[in-house]
């Protein structure tokens, strides 16, 4: 099943309905992943437009709604990594309120970030070396290697607060029959990591807990050297419940409509299972045209 999110659109509407109006008219999306800029004056036009039968929602990203103090997406705060464990119990808290919209909205699926290690962030950076021709120079090598070294050495403790919340908001979302996505991130710092997260789904064991692949962020740390992009999948593929479809310019030019830059989705999509969401989750910048010509590709290539 193909859906589209609104982190496309959220931004520029002040009335849910006329939010989802525009993917479902413009682009002819009826499935909709709420994304995480989900302000609480967006919610009485979702309801309508849910309670109408207009709109189907395949899933849900965390927070959403946002917190009411929050104004803008903010899917990385708080976090279940924080080191003080009031962040902890409110980034808890504010999931446990995702997963019961989903509930009534009938959305089958969460999409959850997990946190970091904190240390700087070097994405930024080696996209910015690469771009200026500078990939695996020198400079580059060091940065990579300090941030490696600085990342295993913080990790453990961050990963362990980070299970600890999950263990609750896992039987939290089983009881509501809600599974939940744990994205693949594109920065390096963030968590779980490739190396972490078969460990941690192990850990949980559950078949409310699974993967939930991004094809951009995952594309990014390949160009980076960080690891590579279908081997990825091979492994872990086949516990993906869901995926956020994007494309990207290399080497760091995210959330492009599919089949607008590098990724080779002719043969990483074939090693997702059959019953895989795709989540179309576009730049705001993308226009109705640019997307509505990625659809038509897509559904020659991958026909439902």
């Amino acid at each position: 099943m193909i859906s589209f999110s609104t982190c496309w659109n959220s931004g520029r509407h002040k009335a849910g309905d006329d939010m989802l109006r525009e993917i479902k008219d413009a682009i002819g999306f009826n499935h909709i992943e709420l994304g995480h800029g989900i302000r609480i004056s967006l919610m009485p036009g979702i309801q309508k437009m849910y309670e109408a039968g207009e709109v189907t929602f395949s899933s849900l990203h965390n927070f959403c709604p946002l917190p009411l103090e929050v104004t803008q997406a903010s899917p990385d705060g708080p976090k279940f990594s924080a080191g003080t464990s009031a962040e902890r119990e409110r980034a808890v808290k504010q999931t446990f309120r995702t997963i019961d919209f989903a509930a009534r909205l009938g959305a089958p699926f969460v999409v959850l970030h997990c946190g970091d290690v904190p240390m700087n962030p070097i994405t930024d950076e080696l996209i910015a070396l690469a771009q200026n021709g500078q990939l695996l120079s020198r400079s580059y090598v060091r940065r990579k290697i300090k941030a490696v070294k600085r990342r295993e050495e913080g990790a453990a403790w961050h990963l362990e607060r980070v299970k600890e919340c999950l263990k609750p908001i896992v039987e939290y979302a089983g009881s509501r029959n809600i599974r939940l996505g744990i994205e693949g991130r594109r920065g390096y710092e963030e968590m779980p990591n490739e190396r972490e997260l078969p460990a941690l789904l192990d850990e949980l064991n559950s078949p409310f807990a699974g993967y939930w692949h991004d094809f951009g962020h995952i594309q990014i740390k390949e160009n980076l050297g960080f690891l590579d992009h279908e081997e990825w999948l091979r492994l872990i593929g086949r516990r993906a419940f869901g995926c956020h479809l994007q494309d990207v310019i290399w080497p760091g030019q995210d959330h492009q409509p599919p089949f607008a830059g590098h990724v080779d989705l002719h043969n990483l999509v074939p090693l997702l299972p059959r019953s895989c969401l795709f989540v179309w989750e576009m730049s705001p910048r993308k226009t109705v045209d640019e997307i509505r010509r990625s659809v038509a590709i897509w559904k020659q290539h991958f026909p439902e």
